[in-house]
């Protein structure tokens, strides 16, 4: 979740883009993480324990740095907070997992997921658009320009390249939950604190991929002995790396770094994923995927950069939510 928050407080250039470098390579690299761990891993139950165990580590530290009342929220801050994590963790990370499970030429790779994602910040200018807001014209170019990239990217083509079309698809419905949770966060009553507002996130999202993984059948017949140590690493990977360390950064560019310098890495994650995905794995990279991602990653970039001005997310700025 993105945290409404201002650059206030000055830092050292050096401690920005060494956080800069967290966020855009950590989260850049979870969709390869996601695709490892679902090799012999339940999708969703592994989902649900990366989102469960992050979210009790949290807890714990925020417990014993703050002492006892530092979870204590109201009830409508706990229902708030549950709801976005639902929209967020269930429907859009649970639902990038299982686009990216199953035998080759049908789950999507993990550079295309990454890209699709990226049309996130254009979902919100939309969602922003029905609830009354009137964003500038260059902001509606840049979404213009970015569903064009969509297009272009899962365009049915011949050959061994093509994107999966259902997949592609799930992936968009991940990219509609993440953004309208994203929306949601910035206009209902959530914690004040976005390290607090996370725990019950991550917490309520747990919860739902659990029952979700349970009604699917994924933990029957399970076995841990048939998890390979690669995706047991990977799952501790997604844990720390891209549940507590970037978010952690991300958290702490909000308040030190201007919004539309910490939310560049909503174009620059497409790329790392891309890049990872072709070197590590061998996953394709076609000139409609080069062509495809270009242009998406050109419409997002305008549209963060149309709403440079706007320092602080509320409800005329444009929410970048983050990976987690």
């Amino acid at each position: 979740m993105t945290s409404p928050s201002s650059a206030a407080t000055p830092a050292r250039p050096a401690l920005i883009w060494t956080a800069l470098i967290l966020v855009y390579v950590l989260w850049g690299s979870t969709y390869l993480g996601i695709r490892v761990v679902v090799e012999s891993l339940p999708s969703l139950g592994s989902a649900a324990a990366r989102f469960g165990t992050a979210a009790l580590v949290l807890a714990v530290v925020l417990r014993l740095r703050r002492g006892p009342g530092a979870l204590r929220v109201d009830r409508r801050q706990l229902g708030s907070a549950a709801l976005v994590g639902v929209l967020l963790l269930a429907g859009g990370n649970g639902l990038v997992v299982l686009a990216e499970s199953g035998p080759p030429g049908v789950a999507v790779p993990s550079g295309i997921a990454a890209l699709l994602v990226a049309t996130v910040p254009l979902l919100v200018v939309l969602l922003r658009t029905v609830s009354g807001d009137r964003p500038p014209g260059w902001t509606f170019a840049g979404v213009t320009l970015g569903f064009l990239g969509l297009v272009l990217l899962v365009l049915p083509r011949g050959g061994s390249g093509a994107v999966p079309v259902v997949g592609a698809l799930t992936v968009v419905a991940a990219a509609t939950c993440w953004s309208v949770g994203s929306f949601l966060s910035n206009r209902l009553r959530m914690p004040a604190d976005p390290f607090v507002a996370t725990v019950y996130e991550m917490l309520a999202g747990a919860v739902v991929l659990v029952v979700l993984a349970l009604a699917r059948g994924e933990l029957r017949g399970f076995s841990p002995g048939q998890v390979t140590t690669r995706s047991w690493l990977a799952l501790a990977y997604l844990t720390v790396a891209g549940s507590l360390v970037a978010f952690t950064a991300y958290v702490w560019l909000l308040a030190h770094a201007p919004i539309s310098l910490a939310s560049t890495y909503a174009y620059v994650n497409p790329v790392v994923a891309v890049a990872l995905g072709a070197l590590l794995v061998a996953e394709p990279i076609t000139g409609q995927v080069l062509f495809g991602g270009a242009v998406i990653v050109a419409g997002v970039a305008l549209v963060v950069t149309t709403e440079r001005p706007r320092r602080t997310a509320g409800r005329g700025a444009v929410t970048v939510p983050s990976r987690r």
